[in-house]
């Protein structure tokens, strides 16, 4: 029997079958779950219970995943919630979009319940790691302050989400080495399986547009993945 790990789970989906089905699972991994049918009461939910992750459904009834994931990650008691995308939309579109929104992953119907389960905790895991006091590193004219969790380009902040910092991050801590999409998987989202390697692709697109002309510094190594170059 699995213990209780106390952290909540927030469930938004209008298919009753796959709330039952996900509740079962998670409830058995030892989490807490709520569970809503709208994008509304999602909003609404997290905004009360502040759950640790929430799976958020595409195609929900009153307000679209889309919107509840932009609302969620414009307001600042709700921005750091990792968010699942859920959905039977599979087009290259949606899925940019939602990653773009400060989504941490995306998961097409159907799916293997197990395999959520096994991605909610990566995500967790992730997201409970404690950067180092007093780590503050540059690359050009980018400063990383691990403690504070924020990133400056000439003096001026820059809004990252957490996977776009940890991506930064980590590819400035290994400067002038190669790191694989597969290695970035793992390292920056916690992944062992085989998991699309365009989520990868996406968000460094998103980190160069963030970052304007320093992004630069994150050189494409065709067939092979990504580094900040030295210097």
């Amino acid at each position: 029997m699995s213990l209780k790990s106390g952290k909540k789970i927030l469930i938004a989906d209008d298919e009753r079958d796959l709330l039952k089905l996900l509740s079962t699972n998670l409830g058995a991994a030892g989490f807490e779950v709520l569970a809503v049918e709208d994008g509304e009461s999602a909003i609404e939910m997290a905004r009360s219970a502040k759950p640790a992750l929430i799976i958020l459904d595409l195609m929900l009834p009153r307000m679209s995943g889309l919107d509840v994931c932009r609302a969620l990650k414009a307001d600042a008691a709700t921005r750091a919630i990792p968010i699942v995308m859920l959905t039977a939309r599979a087009t290259e579109v949606d899925r940019i979009v939602g990653l773009e929104l400060g989504a941490d992953d995306y998961v097409t119907k159907p799916f293997s319940a197990r395999e959520l389960v096994l991605r909610v905790h990566s995500i967790l895991r992730r997201s409970a790691q404690t950067p180092s006091t007093g780590d503050v590193f540059h690359a050009g004219d980018i400063q990383i302050d691990r403690a504070r969790h924020a990133v400056q380009v000439k003096g001026k902040p820059i809004d990252l989400t957490a996977i776009e910092f940890k991506l930064l991050a980590l590819l400035v801590e290994r400067r002038g080495r190669v790191q694989s999409r597969d290695i970035l998987l793992k390292d920056v989202w916690g992944y062992e399986s085989d998991i699309d390697s365009r989520t990868v692709d996406t968000h460094i697109r998103r980190l160069r547009e963030k970052l304007g002309q320093s992004g630069d510094c994150i050189e494409t190594v065709r067939g092979f993945g990504y580094r900040v170059m030295e210097g």
